[in-house]
């Protein structure tokens, strides 16, 4: 789905939904949109600025590398990274990894994990690096799996680094549910939720959409 992230979704572009919800971690944290420098990504720019967040440009194809000078520009220690293409983010669970990844206790903390056999939905988990782990992921990740998806080294290599898998709150475990938009079915569906909920997306919490889905699900 080209250009989804500016899909609008209850009059406003899916980008937005993520980057209202995350400003409701509410800690001394920069929002930051990291996007390719290709001028099919200008818009991106604009709706970040529109929206009251910083923006980055950097390499369409070497994800790591945009990922990693973004960090270095706004001198970020901990960085929790959520993707464009996940809408209902849910901050209370970025809030939660936030923290422990703020504990120093920890690499790399996963947020949609699944841990003793529950997890998020999928779509609304985060994951959280500290700077000297994406430092030198970035130096030693060469593969362009590892450009790509930049926790697939980390995920290769548990060994040296240190990894905790957060387990989401218990009223937020749906392992069944699926919220990220990649196809033109998955934006239908975050529509369907708009309307059954009957309220603004950026204040659903996941724990309400859970139980429209069983709802739904189960009529």
């Amino acid at each position: 789905m080209p250009g989804k992230v500016l899909k609008s979704l209850q009059g406003i572009p899916m980008l937005s939904h993520s980057i209202e919800r995350l400003k409701n971690i509410q800690q001394n944290v920069d929002l930051v949109v990291a996007t390719s420098n290709l001028p099919q990504d200008d818009p991106v720019e604009d709706l970040a600025r529109k929206d009251g967040v910083f923006c980055f440009r950097g390499s369409e194809s070497d994800v790591l590398d945009r990922f990693y000078k973004a960090s270095v520009q706004f001198g970020a220690n901990f960085i929790v990274r959520a993707t464009g293409d996940n809408p209902l983010v849910d901050p209370i669970e970025a809030k939660r990894v936030l923290q422990e990844i703020n504990s120093g206790k920890w690499d790399y903390v996963c947020g949609f994990s699944s841990v003793n056999g529950t997890s998020l939905p999928f779509g609304v988990g985060v994951e959280a690096f500290n700077f000297r782990t994406l430092e030198f992921i970035w130096q030693h990740g060469k593969k362009s799996q590892y450009r790509e998806h930049i926790n697939d080294y980390i995920f290769d290599n548990r060994v040296i680094f240190k990894i905790k898998n957060l387990p989401c709150l218990s009223h937020n475990n749906c392992q069944d549910l699926r919220l990220t938009v990649d196809t033109p079915e998955d934006f239908r569906f975050l529509q369907r939720i708009a309307l059954g909920i009957k309220k603004s997306l950026t204040e659903c919490t996941t724990t309400a959409i859970i139980e429209w889905w069983k709802k739904e699900r189960n009529g």
